[in-house]
Formats: structure tokens, sequence, C-alpha cells
């Protein structure tokens, strides 16, 4: 199993909509995880805030704009950017996702599927070891919800262990995304989890997702509460890998306290297979 220096127990997602609240709060989750992107160029006016609330709380960054598997070159602009972030406040960890968002220079601000093909594997680990290399730390790969089926020559989970073992990084394993999938797709879940590359897994994942029933598809909208079967299929792949876990909460933000209530949840479940 990959280990996160300094990373052990569950981690809750910050957004600037907490900073006010946690000012007065006891609530101390074990470690953050933040998108670089959102805090970059935060305004002066959160950044003290920010500071005082990750005092002495580990952090993990999650990108959104890497664009891995896009055929455009890395932007090494934005990723001088984000490794001098990284610098300033101690980041060790950074996740990207196994998409791409980018092309012809221009952001999609989505996470599009790739080709799941042996060129296209070594395509992304070429990738990958370079900006591993730029940044100094390995780039944590995340398997991504997709709502088109891309070409394929291989099932998405030895795509994903194809990738992980070209270009040796480890993965972040979204339970969630793997349910979304799974009920979009039509596949079993749990056989899913068991055919990755588990060895590889740094952390994991939970969040919300939302039923659109016009287009009949579950997306991947982080703006609710984690239902019972995601919270199921978590505890399912405890069992086979002991890992941090992350709750995540991007869109249709609650009051921090309901956001205290679902990580004692979480809390209460990895408790059960191990001590943070």
């Amino acid at each position: 199993m990959v280990t996160l220096e300094g990373i052990s127990g569950c981690g809750v997602g910050l957004r600037r909509e907490f900073l006010r609240s946690l000012q007065n709060s006891d609530f101390r989750p074990d470690w953050y995880e933040i998108v670089p992107e959102n805090w970059i160029s935060m305004p002066f006016e959160f950044r003290d805030y920010f500071e005082k609330v990750i005092e002495g709380i580990p952090l993990v960054a999650h990108g959104l704009s890497l664009s891995i598997g896009s055929v455009d070159p890395l932007n090494l602009n934005f990723l001088s950017e984000v490794k001098t972030f990284f610098e300033l406040f101690n980041i060790k960890h950074y996740s990207e996702h196994l998409s791409f968002s980018a092309f012809s220079g221009g952001q999609t601000y989505e996470l599009l599927p790739v080709p799941m093909t042996v060129a296209m594997a070594n395509f992304i680990a070429d990738k990958l070891k370079k900006a591993a290399d730029f940044l100094g730390m390995p780039v944590i790969m995340e398997n991504a919800t997709y709502y088109h089926v891309p070409y394929a020559e291989m099932p998405e989970s030895e795509f994903i262990n194809l990738v992980l073992e070209k270009s040796g990084m480890p993965m972040l394993l979204d339970v969630n995304n793997v349910y979304v999938n799974s009920v979009n797709h039509g596949f079993d879940p749990k056989l899913f989890i068991k055919n990755l590359s588990l060895d590889r897994v740094a952390y994991l994942h939970v969040a919300g997702h939302s039923w659109f029933e016009q287009e009949e598809i579950y997306v991947d909208t982080h703006g609710k509460p984690v239902i019972d079967e995601v919270w199921e299929l978590l505890k399912f792949t405890l069992n086979l890998v002991r890992a941090p876990v992350l709750l995540e909460r991007d869109n249709n933000i609650p009051p921090l306290g309901e956001i205290e209530k679902e990580y004692a949840l979480l809390k209460g479940i990895t408790n059960t297979y191990y001590e943070p």
C-alpha cells in the first residue's frame, strides 16, 4: 500500500464558505484537501482566514486543470504556479484526474474521458512522469466519472492499472465515482474495485451525487450528502485497502455543522477498520 507522509484518518475538502465559521469552531479534521486553482490567487481578505484555519493541519492538493490526458503539452506556467503554492504552504501531496479538460490552449472546465488504449496509457504515463519530475512529487491519479463511453481496447480498471504501472504513480480511488459510473454504465462496482491495483491506492474519496431525471443519469455533482449505497461501497473498499478517506462537498455548500455531522459518520465507519 502507498502511504502519504503526514496524512492519516479522515479529511475534509476545505472550501472558502467554511473559513469564517471555522474561526469560531472546535472542528478539526485530521487533514484538509484543497483545490490549488481556488486558492493560488485568493483575495487578501481570505488569506488571513486560510492561514489560521490550516495551521497545524496537513494539506493535500487536489487539482482540476492539469488535463493529463490532453494532446496539448504540459502547461509549465501553470505547473510553476502550482509548485510555488505548494512550497509556500508546505504541501507534499498532489492528486489529479485521469481525464482531460483542455485542448488547443483552452480550458473546458470539464473532466472529459480519454480513449482507453495502450497508446493513451503510454502517452499519459510519460506526461505524468514529466509533471512529477517538474513538481518534485508524484501525481496521484483519480478515477473519474464519465457520461460518454470512450473508445476502449480494454476495461476501465485494466486501463487505470496500466497507467499506474507505466507511470509508477499512486492512485486516488474515488468510491463515489465508481458507484456513479457503475449505475450509469451497468457494471458491478465491487468487482471493479477488486480488479484495481489496490496496492497503488494512496487515499480515498467519498461524495454525494445527483439524479438528472430528464437524462436518466447520475451526475457527480458533489452537491448532496453521501448516500447509503456509497457508504456501503466504502466499507467494502476498506475491507480490501486501508487508506485515508476524504469527504468532498463542492456545490450546494451547507452550514459547517452539517459537514461536521457527515464527517463524524465517516469517522465512525473508518474507525471500524483502522486507528486513524
